[in-house]
């Protein structure tokens, strides 16, 4: 099944049907800038890897992975690899029984197919027929997909966010939790309690999905687990793995659709 022509531009008029399909393929290190749309989106990754920035954290997606994000979300999408992407737009009046928040989804065989098969008809079909009654079965399976736990949830305090914002930028060198409670002016006590308040993780647990995150960022765009491990300091490319697989249930290699990186 192959997808429309015209699905390979942007639709520059008014389209009424419930559901918009897009299909680009965007390059290494290309960056959208900061945008929300009165749709809500779904960012369906079929090759390559994605990272999206929004004000409550950033959400990866690599291949056969999707972000969601709901109406009127400010987001910024950064392309770590090479990626082919099927944008699906949900208008603003058929999201409501949808999920109210950004998140990762696993992209179901079914799920897959019925996307594809959406992006075979022309824009001008899709609001009744055949097509109309696809877009309704991938409005249900939306409905009912599981999240995926790969979201950095950040921060809003400035001072807490600050200290986060560092430790993103060099998760080899995470503060200890006495220093971290000390750069934010507070007790260790008050520290723990706010973090866990505003990202819903304890700080060791935050640091470690920071690791793990940029751990995804640096597999996806070809880095080997040796030099990831020893980039992010874990002790041996062996603590990492074994990190890696506790927390997402396969090793590196597995989890990208490859052998290589294990």
């Amino acid at each position: 099944m192959s997808i429309h022509p015209e699905l390979a531009e942007f639709p520059t008029q008014d389209v009424a049907a419930p559901i918009i399909g897009y299909a680009k393929s965007q390059p290494r290190g290309a960056l959208n800038d900061w945008h929300a749309h009165d749709a809500a989106q779904l960012f369906h990754v079929v090759k390559g890897s994605i990272a999206i920035d929004t004000e409550r954290g950033t959400f990866f997606a690599p291949p056969e992975r999707a972000v969601w994000l709901p109406p009127r979300v400010a987001h910024q999408t950064r392309y770590l690899t090479d990626t082919d992407l099927r944008y699906v737009y949900v208008q603003i009046e058929h999201t409501l029984d949808l999920p109210q928040t950004p998140q990762v989804i696993q992209v179901t065989t079914l799920l897959r197919a019925l996307i594809l098969e959406f992006m075979s008809f022309p824009r001008a079909d899709t609001e009744s027929g055949p097509a109309a009654r696809i877009a309704a079965v991938i409005l249900d399976q939306l409905k009912m997909l599981p999240a995926a736990p790969l979201q950095l949830p950040m921060p809003q305090e400035a001072k807490l966010r600050g200290l986060c914002e560092g430790v993103v930028r060099c998760p080899a060198h995470i503060p200890t939790l006495n220093e971290a409670a000390a750069r934010c002016a507070t007790s260790v006590r008050s520290f723990e309690r706010r973090i866990k308040a505003e990202t819903g993780l304890s700080y060791r647990t935050w640091c470690r999905q920071v690791k793990l995150f940029r751990a995804l960022e640096l597999l996806a765009s070809g880095r080997t687990v040796s030099d990831v491990s020893h980039k992010l300091g874990y002790e041996g490319p062996s603590a990492f793995v074994a990190t890696f697989k506790k927390a997402f249930g396969v090793t590196p290699g597995r989890y990208f659709g490859t052998g290589e990186h294990d």
